[in-house]
């Protein structure tokens, strides 16, 4: 018990310090539990998702390879091939030869994986205007040098744990 004591002191945390950590992964958990269950609504699991928010989301001038797409889902590449057979499957994403490598493809969405991930994200970004303001103060607090006070802790008139309609 004096040896956790002494770590805690060494690394300056306090119960209130577990408490923010914990209700920030809190908030993390709930709204990935939304994303899940948004991207199931749409007959999607949450990697087709990302996924397709990765493919989307790179430039309009290049394109993502699955080599790309396995590294920013820090999956292996064998199983990013098969999740875009699936997507392939689902008519969400097309293959399409390398201008540049003729061994590498490219992916792009598909008219359908367009208008998918569209309302998909319309949704996503709703949620996080909803419950941004709170992740933002719990991002605000556990980024605060042990020991500094809130500037304006009158302000917020909340608490860093949130409640079940916070997240």
């Amino acid at each position: 018990m004096a040896q956790l004591r002494r770590a805690e002191k060494r690394f300056r945390l306090a119960t209130r310090d577990y408490a923010r950590l914990a209700a920030f992964r809190y908030a993390l958990r709930k709204f990935l539990s939304f994303s899940e269950t948004a991207a199931a609504q749409a007959g999607l699991t949450s990697q087709h998702y990302q996924a397709m928010l990765i493919v989307r989301g790179c430039p309009e001038d290049r394109r993502i390879t699955i080599n790309d797409l396995a590294q920013q889902l820090l999956i292996r590449h064998n199983s990013a091939v098969e999740l875009v057979d699936r997507l392939v499957e689902e008519d969400l994403v097309v293959r399409e030869p390398s201008a540049v490598d003729r061994r590498k493809v490219q992916l792009r969405l598909t008219e359908r994986g367009r208008q998918v991930l569209a309302k998909l994200a319309a949704m996503h970004r709703a949620e996080l205007q909803r419950i941004g303001p709170l992740l933002s103060r719990m991002f605000d607090e556990l980024s605060r040098p042990p020991g500094e006070a809130a500037a304006h802790p009158a302000r917020s008139g909340r608490r860093a744990s949130p409640s079940s309609e916070d997240a």
